[in-house]
């Protein structure tokens, strides 16, 4: 949700620097007419859907002569994504235009996006990060509709599972709970996140079935050596924050809720703010860790994932409380707030990022280095792994805002372009539309999201570049329609 939101206002800051052309006839309003929009989300999702979808599934990167597909690696041919900018993304970018055209082809292109979720849905009643149409495939899972073999891990790293939520759960409703396919896999889906829930209102990573009745604790540091020490082999079992999991959660289960109107996915988001607030680590340190163990302290993950005080969880747990709280009313869920911003404030690195790590206790920031497949710690930043972010942007300022806001009886500040900049937004998504009605982006050499890096200047298809045009456009239609 934070790296969303951090993608919408970079594409904006890029956009101001074309502001002082508005009085030039290429980006005159005229020129972005509500037909040629029209005509180009049409020509743009045909080609995405014709060319690049697989059983209405997609990956993340398209070679231009769509010889290969890559997700995190390279995609096998049946193979398509769940993980975002995958599937769902891509499903969600064709019903925003649906509701801003009315066009019945928008609807069904999310609806086959949909039943290819639907397609690769777990016996355990969520998804893994891809799907495999290919039922000898190795790369198949255990599928509900038993055309796959192999695991049954469902989860909810990444947004896995509550992005083909949010899609299910939106598609049945644009059918009016019609579509009897989806509509099952959905209720599916939300009764087997219920039950993945513990009973104190934390999530696992992962989860093949209901979890144990373990009772709760408010949050603490580990009276042990946590370098050498408290190691837990299956650490997605237990409660997890990383990657966003609260806010992905969270969102899912609300919509749950504003759709079909049942008590119990409310309440669930009540119990996940309510662990929320226990799992607050305590002074001087009032953030949250990326696992906890069910004794409530941070744990290890992964081998260069340490026990820690985590920039990036902190800033998702800030934000997903003061969304629990406007949808609750209950003020109970800001509490933890003010004393974690000004955490977060104090932890600042010198070039106004925070560290995705911080030493329990003294608050160093606190990386790895690597030798091989092994990690140590180290306080010293001058040669990081490449593969992982130990750095992030820091949301303090935006979220203090919005507490000041909440504070003072306001609504949610709402990042909208205005009309000007919407036109200048839609007049270079429409510039950038090739003949072949393609959105083709360049590598600068970037890291890019699920690997792999591209060499600089190489050029490709992105899934994540096609939805964010597609949604800029249909919020630029609805703006006309507002007028």
């Amino acid at each position: 949700m934070l790296r969303k939101l951090c993608l919408q206002i970079l594409f904006c800051h890029v956009l101001t620097l074309f502001a002082g052309l508005a009085d030039n006839s290429l980006f005159a309003a005229d020129t972005v007419s509500q037909r040629n929009v029209i005509r180009a989300m049409r020509r743009a999702s045909e080609f995405y859907r014709d060319k690049l979808a697989v059983q209405g599934g997609y990956v993340y990167y398209y070679s231009l002569d769509l010889q290969e597909r890559w997700g995190e690696g390279k995609a096998g041919p049946d193979q398509v994504w769940v993980q975002p900018p995958g599937t769902p993304t891509v499903g969600m970018a064709y019903l925003k235009a649906y509701q801003a055209t009315g066009d019945q082809y928008y609807l069904d292109a999310a609806t086959d996006a949909a039943l290819a979720l639907v397609y690769g849905q777990l016996k355990s009643g969520g998804w893994t990060n891809s799907i495999d149409f290919n039922p000898r495939s190795k790369l198949t899972a255990d599928y509900r509709n038993g055309q796959g073999s192999g695991r049954d891990n469902s989860t909810l790293d990444d947004g896995i599972s509550q992005s083909a939520i949010q899609l299910l759960i939106r598609v049945d409703q644009a059918h009016q709970l019609k579509n009897q396919k989806i509509h099952e896999a959905a209720m599916i889906a939300l009764n087997a996140l219920l039950k993945a829930q513990y009973p104190v209102g934390a999530f696992p990573q992962v989860w093949t079935g209901p979890v144990e009745n373990i009772p709760g604790k408010a949050a603490s540091f580990p009276d042990y050596d946590w370098r050498t020490e408290g190691r837990v082999k299956n650490y997605w079992d237990c409660y997890t924050l990383n990657d966003g999991l609260a806010g992905y959660v969270s969102t899912a289960l609300m919509e749950a809720y504003e759709i079909y109107q049942d008590e119990r996915y409310r309440q669930a988001v009540l119990k996940l703010g309510d662990f929320l607030i226990q799992a607050q680590l305590p002074d001087p340190q009032p953030g949250w860790a990326q696992q906890y163990s069910f004794e409530m302290q941070p744990i290890w993950a992964r081998k260069f994932e340490p026990p820690a005080v985590t920039g990036g969880e902190t800033q998702d747990v800030i934000e997903t409380l003061m969304n629990i709280y406007r949808f609750s009313g209950d003020r109970k869920y800001l509490e933890p707030i003010p004393r974690a911003l000004a955490y977060l404030n104090r932890s600042h690195l010198p070039d106004g990022q925070l560290a995705r790590y911080y030493e329990l206790r003294t608050n160093r920031p606190l990386y790895m280095e690597r030798n091989g497949k092994n990690y140590s710690l180290t306080y010293d930043d001058s040669d990081l792994p490449r593969h992982y972010g130990w750095k992030i942007k820091s949301q303090w300022a935006g979220l203090q805002r919005e507490y000041k806001a909440i504070e003072s009886g306001q609504p949610k500040p709402v990042f909208q372009p205005g009309s000007r900049e919407l036109t200048l937004q839609a007049q270079i998504i429409l510039n950038a539309l090739d003949d072949q009605a393609r959105w083709i982006s360049t590598s600068t050499g970037e890291r890019l999201v699920g690997q792999p890096k591209f060499p600089v200047n190489s050029r490709y298809i992105a899934s994540e570049v096609f939805s964010r045009n597609l949604e800029t456009l249909s919020s630029y239609l609805q703006a006309l329609k507002e007028k």
